[in-house]
């Protein structure tokens, strides 16, 4: 059996590239919820949080291993750099290690372990039935906003109202966002209404810019990114996940919108530097 902690294969496997799109999802929960940002528990939950993601990676790559090998030889396991029954494996363990700390962080109640356990069985579902099924952006972009009611929980016995709503935003522009992804492999010429839900971040944010004004600079930020992510799926081929790598560095800027309009500056800064943060970092791990 290889030895599956070799660092490169660990984090192509991991995505860990989009982790700080993770990190921002968490602090716009906890700053919508109504908690201080700078709160010892904001740091497990964003190692909590990893964790859930880095493991549903890690699942969604033993999922795939068939399709994989016909579509994407250059991943991990296909190219033989590690076997399927480790990162299956493995991939479980951070699900749990990632349960464990979120009902800590929340003080063992109950509210964040449902949360939690919501979050770990949709990731699963996903990563088992993703492939040709027509509600997998919907249960992709469940996850994520999943994250956002945990975190919520996680501060608060019940989540705020505001982070109910922007769970709900960015469920719109992450089944946006996976549809999007699909179209690297589908056949024929995409239906064009699930585009339109991108464009949700945007009236969340104009319903607010006559309180919140520097809310207009992370959504021009994102709206470069949409222009440039729709212009590359109309060159399609390998342009696509160009395209796509682009907007869920995105989901930060989403996460800077919701942070400005709450009147967190700081908050919102924090979220576009983990923007900056993803970019850079696909450089180097591929983010899809």
């Amino acid at each position: 059996m290889k030895i599956l902690f070799r660092p490169v294969t660990a984090l192509r496997l991991g995505r860990v590239s989009n982790l700080p799109t993770v990190w921002s999802n968490v602090l716009a929960a906890v700053a919508l919820g109504g908690s201080d940002l700078r709160d010892t528990a904001v740091l497990v939950l964003l190692v909590a949080f990893s964790l859930f993601y880095i493991g549903g990676m890690y699942l969604n790559d033993a999922c795939d291993a068939a399709f994989d090998r016909q579509f994407r030889p250059e991943r991990p396991i296909p190219k033989g750099e590690v076997s399927r029954p480790s990162v299956l494996g493995t991939g479980f363990v951070m699900l749990t290690a990632g349960l464990f700390l979120l009902t800590g962080a929340g003080g063992w109640a109950w509210q964040p372990f449902v949360a939690g356990l919501a979050l770990a069985a949709t990731i699963i579902i996903y990563d088992a039935w993703h492939k040709g099924n027509p509600v997998g952006p919907a249960l992709m972009a469940l996850c994520r906003s999943l994250v956002y009611v945990g975190a919520g929980a996680a501060v608060a016995p019940l989540p705020a109202a505001p982070v109910w709503a922007a769970a709900s935003v960015s469920l719109c522009y992450v089944i946006g966002l996976t549809y999007a992804a699909k179209q690297e492999y589908a056949a024929g010429r995409p239906a064009l209404w699930p585009f339109a839900l991108l464009v949700a971040p945007f009236v969340w944010g104009l319903a607010a810019t006559a309180t919140a004004p520097l809310a207009l600079v992370p959504m021009g930020g994102l709206a470069v990114v949409v222009a440039y992510a729709l212009a590359m799926l109309r060159l399609g081929g390998p342009e696509i996940g160009r395209g796509v790598a682009a907007l869920i560095a995105g989901i930060s800027l989403v996460d800077a919108i919701y942070l400005m309009t709450a009147g967190s500056v700081s908050g919102g800064v924090l979220c576009m530097g983990a923007f900056a943060l993803t970019l850079a970092l696909q450089r180097v791990v591929p983010g899809t």
